[in-house]
């Protein structure tokens, strides 16, 4: 066990611990804090929460739940899950009282004995930050893969060893409060998202810059050179920077080959992930690891790794017409990346949640590369005005779709529509909330509707 564990668990021993916000993914924390002596209190909006944690209640954890739940935040510290703004008066009256306000990863990241290595962006951080962990566990190092992704790593904190790596993928919420930043920074790119939430683009480009403004002089940051926001962060860098997707610069393309530090890693050929940005989150692994790992480890996962689930994900062909599942795609530019992925126009199914993201250069993006176009959720008529504007006054052929409220429906119509070799793809464009509880839930129905055909 490493000092910073040791001293961390004689400190909150017989203290009084607040989780606000509480999930499923917190069972092991909840029983973490209590195994090392914390009285440990947990408060949710969600009233029905109780019943799902009946292990935990028997363990001595209490529960204030409903609406009333951030009444009395009297705690010597409470951790802070990344769905409630630091801001809010509850938690500041909290901090001006003396409570320590931390996250689950804020903690983490504290305690950890190994490297971090930390991936975010608007778009690609799932696939970017399973890349690394899938290439470095290909060269036989030992790693721990977690943080947004799914996975928490504070209650593997004590299986942990100093010359392992952890791999974490890190939201715009999780980073807005962080005073910590992992030894690797990746930000693989930044578009507008989560402007329901965020207070404006700024303040989402600022939580983003969290993941490395508190590295020092040993840091490294890898940033897109092609995406502007990110390449002008490189002045801000306290450490190294190492850019990708530039012009034979750090890590780039050329002929088809990806190149890092003037050697050719991969070729395009080796990916077997389809899509351009598939490339560009290679970039971005090999800009993290290609120092601390051989080309033919990642040769090996590029030809191997077919992709993370509900990431352009081949679901099933019937009668010739295939079906990918891209629920992941919850912003405009994640969706285009879906939509230029294939070599040919697609059927696609978008809409849901309102982020207050603009949709006009999506209806471009729609207009040259969508067969036929089926809208659904809050978002439909603010899609389909996109749409209409980008063919301005010529001639529209494009097939817009809005009367079919149910994802059922619109599969089933979508394939009698279709011809053998079409593709459709649900990339929504847009966040599930309005109809589902998570991307996960909506693309599993997808792929249930799928199946059913």
């Amino acid at each position: 066990m490493n000092n910073k564990l040791k001293r961390f668990k004689k400190n909150i021993l017989g203290k009084r611990v607040i989780l606000l916000g509480v999930g499923v993914s917190n069972k092991p924390l909840i029983k973490q804090l209590i195994s090392y002596g914390a009285e440990v209190i947990c408060c949710d909006k969600n009233a029905a929460l109780e019943s799902e944690f009946f292990d935990e209640m028997k363990l001595g954890a209490k529960f204030r739940l409903g609406d009333n739940y951030l009444d009395d935040l009297d705690a010597d510290i409470i951790f802070k899950t990344p769905g409630i703004r630091g801001d809010i008066p509850e938690l500041v009256a909290a901090e001006e009282r003396g409570v320590t306000i931390t996250s689950e990863m804020e903690m983490f990241f504290k305690l950890c004995p190994c490297k971090i290595i930390g991936v975010t962006g608007s778009d690609g951080k799932t696939t970017t930050t399973t890349l690394i962990y899938n290439i470095l566990t290909e060269n036989e190092k030992v790693c721990h893969l977690g943080g947004n992704i799914g996975k928490p790593l504070l209650p593997e904190i004590e299986n942990i060893e100093e010359g392992e790596v952890a791999i974490v993928e890190l939201s715009s919420f999780q980073l807005m409060s962080m005073n910590c930043s992992p030894d690797v920074a990746v930000i693989t790119n930044i578009s507008p998202n989560h402007l329901d939430v965020h207070k404006s683009m700024e303040e989402y480009v600022n939580a983003k810059k969290n993941i490395f403004l508190h590295q020092n002089k040993s840091g490294v940051l890898v940033l897109n050179a092609k995406n502007e926001i990110t390449a002008s962060f490189a002045d801000e860098a306290k450490g190294e920077v190492v850019f990708f997707n530039g012009d034979e610069n750090g890590v780039y393309l050329k002929d088809d080959n990806i190149y890092f530090d003037g050697k050719s890693i991969i070729t395009k050929d080796d990916i077997a992930l389809p899509g351009e940005h598939n490339v560009e989150n290679y970039m971005a692994a090999i800009a993290a690891v290609g120092k601390k790992t051989s080309s033919e480890a990642i040769k090996r996962v590029a030809n191997n790794f077919t992709g993370v689930e509900h990431r352009i994900e081949f679901v099933r062909e019937i009668d010739g017409v295939r079906f990918y599942n891209d629920s992941i795609a919850s912003s405009p530019t994640r969706a285009k990346a879906g939509l230029y992925a294939f070599d040919k126009k697609v059927i696609l199914i978008a809409g849901g949640y309102d982020k207050k993201i603009p949709f006009d250069d999506f209806g471009v993006d729609i207009k040259n590369r969508v067969k036929r176009l089926y809208l659904f959720g809050a978002t439909a008529p603010k899609i389909k005005e996109a749409v209409l504007n980008a063919y301005g006054e010529g001639r529209r052929t494009l097939p817009i779709i809005t009367q079919y409220t149910t994802l059922e429906t619109i599969v089933k119509e979508a394939y009698m529509a279709a011809e053998a070799g079409d593709i459709v793809l649900l990339s929504p464009a847009c966040a599930s909330f309005d109809m589902f509880k998570n991307f996960e839930e909506r693309g599993k129905k997808f792929k249930e509707c799928v199946r059913r055909l």
